[in-house]
């Protein structure tokens, strides 16, 4: 008789050494037993392997299953560490997971309770990267006092990046909105692959042997984010040697704000992002037309002020006259000055109201549709419309015709082409038994191709 554990919660085994000889244990006992024991085994590890059987559910867990050649386990992830992932797993990945050795107990299966994904490979970058800081950091290439001050109002500016790269675009777009009147120079290179570090190291030394000729001051190194493989360009010590023996001031903008490379450190001035590091080269330009904006501000508040107590003396003065002709020369001059004023205001006003038109049209421009894509898509849609009403029509035809064969072949007189007729008598009945006709009846005989009238003569059973 099987007895089951939990009947009796105070004798409980707590684990398999004081379950005795003989003793009966419940299924789910065995399984939570077998549970602490993994769990207990096995310390949180790093396992790598790939991607297959991928399952997320409606309640936010990710269900999959790592493989390798010879062997595979199942992994649970939950929500709360899910959306944490930087990336989104897909099937057919190559990743290493930080998991539990772990059993789920209403099934007993053996499973992996999965805390963090990475790529594959990510943790070796990663060791290389910190060896490769702190070697250089011995040798004193990180040294803050050897970092050099950006030029304040830069002549040109430098730019290390690929031509095809946001990164380009984005730098570009900020200088000229910033500092439309200094020109840039691209010293374009790959900034991803085997070969990059070593093309972006000799990119940066031919800027700097360039930068009197091309009549450059400051060096911006940019990418845009990515992942740690992406970035691995930028962990070399080759392009570290190279921004450190620039002669220019180097500001490194590589990736989003949390990514830090190497080149970082060697640089004279990181910045966040490729934007950002535009940002920096321009920022003398930016502060002076602020400052400038706010001398002209004063400058024109001093004037006012200066004009209107001009103006309140004048008036005075004017007071003291009592000739007609004097008050109506003072108020000549004064109506006139009114009138400057107003044609000046309105100038100003319509002047700014150009420069927004402007700039809605531009905002326009950009916004419209693009017409030949919509026509070319709404083509489209009408050719699949005539083919798939030319396909149902055709359907349509062959069921008819079908149809019309199943038809035929319960026509009657289909089988009255075969040699048989039908035969009527006098009431115009099908006769089916010779038996119900007597000697003398008259008969209707309906052949395939016209009719006979007969009369019956005698016959024998």
């Amino acid at each position: 008789m099987w007895i089951p554990v939990e009947s009796s919660p105070m004798n409980t085994p707590r684990n398999s050494a004081e379950v005795k000889p003989g003793e009966v244990v419940s299924v789910s006992w065995l399984n939570r037993a077998a549970r602490n024991v993994l769990e207990e085994s096995f310390p949180l590890m790093w396992i790598a392997g790939e991607v297959s059987t991928l399952t997320r559910a409606a309640s936010g867990h990710v269900y999959f299953t790592l493989k390798d050649e010879q062997a595979q386990v199942r992994c649970t992830m939950w929500r709360n560490r899910a959306q944490l992932l930087p990336f989104r797993l897909e099937h057919g990945m190559q990743v290493e997971v930080r998991a539990l050795v772990s059993l789920f107990e209403p099934r007993g299966d053996y499973q992996l309770n999965v805390e963090a994904v990475r790529h594959a490979g990510v943790g070796n970058l990663y060791e290389a990267f910190l060896r490769l800081k702190a070697r250089l950091e011995a040798e004193g290439l990180f040294e803050p006092a050897a970092k050099r001050a950006l030029p304040r109002f830069p002549r040109g500016i430098a730019v290390v990046s690929s031509a095809q790269a946001a990164a380009w675009r984005d730098v570009t777009a900020a200088l000229a909105r910033r500092a439309a009147h200094v020109p840039i120079t691209l010293y374009p290179t790959p900034v991803q692959g085997d070969g990059a570090p070593a093309q972006i190291a000799a990119a940066i030394r031919r800027a700097g042997r360039s930068a009197a000729r091309d009549g450059t001051d400051v060096l911006l190194l940019v990418r845009g984010g990515g992942s740690l493989e992406d970035l691995a360009a930028f962990n070399s010590e080759a392009v570290a040697r190279a921004i450190r023996a620039c002669p220019l001031p180097v500001v490194v903008g590589v990736g989003h704000e949390t990514d830090v490379s190497i080149a970082d450190f060697a640089a004279d001035l990181r910045a966040a992002t490729p934007t950002a590091a535009a940002e920096l080269a321009s920022a003398g330009f930016v502060e002076l037309h602020d400052k400038l904006a706010l001398l002209d501000a004063r400058l024109t508040r001093a004037m006012q002020r200066r004009v209107e107590t001009a103006a309140q003396r004048l008036d005075r003065v004017a007071a003291r006259l009592t000739h007609p002709r004097q008050r109506l020369v003072q108020a000549g001059l004064r109506l006139e000055t009114l009138t400057q004023a107003l044609h000046a205001r309105m100038a100003r006003q319509l002047a700014a109201g150009e420069a927004r038109v402007g700039a809605l049209g531009l905002r326009l421009a950009a916004r419209k549709p693009d017409l030949a894509q919509r026509r070319a898509r709404l083509d489209a849609l009408a050719q699949r419309l005539e083919r798939a009403g030319s396909n149902l029509l055709e359907r349509r035809r062959s069921r008819l015709d079908a149809l019309a064969q199943h038809l035929a072949h319960l026509d009657p007189r289909g089988v009255l082409a075969r040699g048989y007729s039908i035969t009527r008598n006098a009431a115009g009945e099908i006769v089916r038994d010779a038996g119900t006709l007597s000697p003398g009846d008259g008969i209707h005989v309906e052949l395939h191709q016209g009719s006979v009238d007969a009369t019956v003569n005698p016959h024998n059973d």
